[in-house]
């Protein structure tokens, strides 16, 4: 007995090394020509014998990963120097996590050795500039890229750069629009040409933990919850001194609008050509936004720093609900809590935000065959198996998202609910906003919700602000 754990102990520690290197390599954290740390010293950092490093290590070689040099090491293999089609990937650096992305580039390489798949991550703060700029000059063949992305390069007439496609069948019927060249508004288009491919999506959603609610006396969240209803929950479970009873990242553009989404309005112009929003719903969702981040006790505005804020105060047992994502679930994989899903609660209208990822092909690349051959792989039903079974991420295509057998993975008992909530999706851009303009009611709705101007100054700022007057 002693020894099948011994030698499960051993297998699970390989896996980990071969893992961490490969996540570093193709991530880019360890660049071409770097020198991996030496087997002596791997052996020592994963608990391994050398001679299990160097099992490893055989791996990462097959995969075309690292190089072996005699009598001196192994190092960072150079994808552009050893013959084969090398195109250029640019993705959000979360999907390593997200997607299980290092595996599926390894089993790509496997399957098509002729071509090299050489991963970029793209900063983060700047998305437009950098993949425009790469993109012009022939430095990106496939990006993955989000709706806000996607609006964006719409807005700015720079959809061009992307190469029109054809659906994939089979994909979830309420992402056929997300990535369509709009009319002169910039909206998705039902009609318009597919620009980017689905690759994976997740509605925003509530995450609890189910102890606290035990602890508390209180019945958990489900599709009937208002927003009050969660509030006056979350005074209950805060605990002064150990925890909060309600967070989410206040300057997500996946967090705050859906307090706008929900209030049954959305911005228009009347018949002067103005935005008029005096005396509409919109503003419910504002007041109710100033409602949650002044209640201290219950919400720690002061941690507002990135989304990954949430997740880890969720893990530590600092906050007894969070807004996430399917995406954010990844991060609590190996949680020692218990935890669950619910729908977002609701202000006016049952609503929730759409979250998607898309693949977008470079209409200036030289290699767009092998490009071609790799979007079409991640979007396979293979890959997009293996990105329903080994993250908690949810794949565009139906047959993957719905698939059911053995798990790999402990996921909440309410992990299928998005089935049923799939009518209360929506795009940002229901709101009838660019993404310019959803950053100017932003701009103005921090000032309120600072308690630093009135309701009706704030109003008025906002109006001023989509009628080109501030």
């Amino acid at each position: 007995m002693e020894d099948k754990f011994s030698r499960k102990t051993f297998r699970l520690r390989l896996e980990e090394m071969t893992r961490t290197l490969r996540e570093d390599i193709l991530s880019g954290k360890r660049p071409p020509g770097e020198f991996l740390p030496s087997e002596q010293d791997l052996a020592r950092q994963f608990h391994i014998s050398n001679k299990t490093v160097r099992k490893g290590l055989e791996v990462l070689q097959q995969e075309g990963l690292i190089e072996k040099m005699p009598k001196i090491g192994s190092r960072v293999a150079n994808p552009s120097t050893d013959g084969r089609v090398v195109i250029r990937f640019g993705y959000h650096g979360t999907l390593i996590r997200e997607l299980g992305m290092a595996q599926l580039l390894a089993d790509f390489h496997r399957r098509y050795p002729h071509i090299r798949v050489q991963p970029l991550e793209i900063p983060r703060d700047r998305y437009f500039r950098f993949v425009n700029d790469c993109m012009e000059s022939g430095m990106l063949d496939l990006v993955t890229i989000n709706q806000h992305n996607f609006q964006e390069f719409s807005e700015k007439g720079k959809s061009v750069l992307f190469e029109p496609q054809q659906e994939q069948p089979g994909m979830q019927p309420f992402l056929a629009s997300t990535f369509r060249s709009g009319s002169r508004t910039f909206a998705p288009s039902a009609t318009g040409e597919l620009l980017a491919q689905p690759l994976v999506f997740s509605p925003i959603i509530l995450c609890y933990n189910k102890d606290h609610f035990a602890d508390a006396g209180l019945l958990e969240p489900d599709s009937s919850w208002t927003w009050n209803t969660l509030l006056d929950a979350a005074e209950r479970l805060a605990v002064e001194n150990e925890r909060f009873g309600f967070y989410f990242h206040l300057f997500s553009t996946n967090r705050w609008p859906i307090f706008l989404l929900q209030c049954g309005d959305r911005f228009q112009r009347d018949a002067s050509g103005n935005y008029s929003i005096a005396g509409t719903r919109l503003l419910d969702g504002l007041e109710l936004c100033r409602k949650i981040v002044s209640m201290p006790h219950v919400f720690p505005a002061l941690l507002s720093g990135s989304d990954a804020d949430a997740e880890e105060l969720f893990l530590q047992g600092k906050v007894s609900m969070i807004l996430t994502t399917y995406f954010g679930l990844n991060d609590l994989k190996h949680a020692s809590i218990t935890y669950d899903v619910a729908p977002v609660p609701h202000l006016n209208e049952f609503k929730t935000l759409l979250a998607v990822i898309g693949l977008a092909m470079n209409r200036k690349t030289d290699n767009r065959e092998a490009v071609k051959t790799f979007a079409e792989y991640l979007l396979s039903y293979e890959s997009q198996l293996s990105i329903r079974r080994n993250t908690y991420s949810l794949p565009a295509l139906k047959a993957a998202a719905d698939w059911e057998g053995q798990e790999s993975l402990t996921r909440p008992s309410r992990f299928h609910m998005y089935r049923e909530i799939i009518p209360t999706f929506k795009p940002f851009t229901d709101l009838g906003l660019t993404t310019e303009q959803l950053e100017d009611v932003f701009r103005e709705a921090k000032w309120y919700w600072s308690k630093l101007q009135d309701k009706s100054t704030a109003c008025k700022r906002i109006e001023a602000g989509l009628n080109g007057q501030g």
